[in-house]
């Protein structure tokens, strides 16, 4: 939720954007400006003077609402209690995946089996953990940052390690502009931060290049999951016979 402090700062950056000084919105009001200045100081102030300021700027409240909710910071990471909602409904997971794609209510419902009553309903469920805010429509915004990842050890990644993994490295990768490379070596400690930038480049590439193909047809389109890993790490039967 929004606080009071957000909605009064967004009124004073539409003042700005307008070139309305405090004595021009005084004079809306029909007040003295000093009450004015009081009043946006404090930040304490009816929704019906809130109404009053909108008409006076010539915005809606409901955009004005909308632009506060949209300057709100993203979240680059998901709560404990967030991540064990999203992945106790399976379908609700899915939904997540989904919205994480930006793909719209209609895409959903014409790709899987869920209503568009279920899905409608499950939406909600999101906006209510805090993944997105649902709009007018069933249209929504995404509340998490480019950067987000599920949690390393979280609810989500415990569960795609117990029943995603095999099933994903069970295919042969050689397919169409498919792929697996497997790469060991030992580098300096120094540039490893380097690579891993690197690949989450690639990773945000592929997002954004995603987000822009959306507005071809599905004819033109194929779906791809992309997997990027790197750790220091070997496998446990190499480090067995490892010497002491």
């Amino acid at each position: 939720m929004s606080t009071t402090v957000d909605l009064v700062n967004a009124l004073k950056n539409e003042l700005k954007s307008a070139h309305m000084t405090y004595a021009d919105l005084a004079r809306s009001l029909d007040m003295a400006e000093s009450s004015v200045k009081r009043m946006l100081a404090k930040g304490d102030m009816p929704l019906t003077r809130v109404d009053a300021i909108c008409r006076a700027l010539k915005i809606d409240f409901a955009e004005l609402a909308r632009r506060v909710a949209d300057a709100q910071p993203l979240l680059k990471e998901l709560t404990l209690e967030q991540e064990k909602a999203v992945v106790k409904d399976k379908k609700l997971l899915l939904l997540a995946i989904c919205v994480l794609s930006q793909w719209t209510l209609e895409q959903i419902v014409g790709a899987y089996r869920i209503t568009e009553a279920e899905c409608i309903g499950y939406l909600a469920q999101l906006d209510r953990i805090g993944i997105i805010e649902l709009r007018p429509l069933n249209r929504y915004r995404l509340k998490l940052a480019k950067t987000f990842r599920w949690r390393p050890h979280g609810p989500v990644m415990d569960f795609f390690r117990e029943n995603v993994v095999l099933d994903y490295y069970r295919g042969g990768f050689d397919g169409p502009a498919e792929g697996l490379l497997l790469v060991h070596g030992s580098i300096s400690k120094s540039l490893a931060p380097a690579f891993l930038d690197r690949l989450q480049r690639v990773a945000q590439d592929f997002a954004q290049q995603h987000q822009t193909d959306q507005k071809l047809t599905p004819k033109e389109r194929e779906g791809y999951t992309l997997l990027l890993g790197m750790r220091n790490w070997e496998f446990e039967l190499f480090t067995r016979l490892r010497r002491a």
